[in-house]
């Protein structure tokens, strides 16, 4: 199973945004910090805005935050909202789906996958042996909270 670049940075920007509860953070912030394009993330963060994951703030002292606790938000949640279906394999256009029993295997594969997702919030993330903000460009993890 592979999740689609777009997911990757709606993660990525969604554990930015956890390691940094209340703070404000920009999408050049982000962009520079994990070293990607910052018009990917200016679509990203309009999607995760418009779903309510994020609060945007605009103006020169705006930026972005996250619109709920971490603890509320389930990457199973993010990943189902992300990702458009998940078919494995191309079950609909195939003449031998409805006897090879493929594509139940491969639902009942996905539905575990996303079950354990389901499992964790973006607040358990940063709770590992690494510290996260120690991992980004100093000149990146050395802002101050505002």
């Amino acid at each position: 199973m592979r999740l689609t670049r777009y997911t990757d940075y709606t993660l990525r920007v969604l554990i930015y945004l956890s390691a940094r509860p209340g703070r404000l953070c920009s999408i050049a912030e982000i962009a520079e910090a994990y070293g990607i394009s910052h018009n990917h993330l200016t679509k990203v963060v309009h999607e995760l805005g418009k779903s309510g994951y994020v609060t945007t703030l605009r103006g020169r002292a705006g930026g972005i935050r996250l619109a709920r606790p971490a603890d509320e938000i389930r990457i199973g949640e993010i990943v189902r909202t992300t990702e458009d279906g998940f078919d494995l394999a191309d079950c609909r256009n195939c003449v031998i789906a409805p006897a090879c029993g493929m594509t139940s295997v491969l639902g009942e594969a996905a539905a575990a996958f996303l079950a354990v997702l389901d499992n964790y919030t973006f607040a358990d993330l940063p709770k590992r042996e690494v510290d996260i903000l120690s991992l980004f460009p100093m000149t990146v993890a050395a802002v101050e909270p505002q």
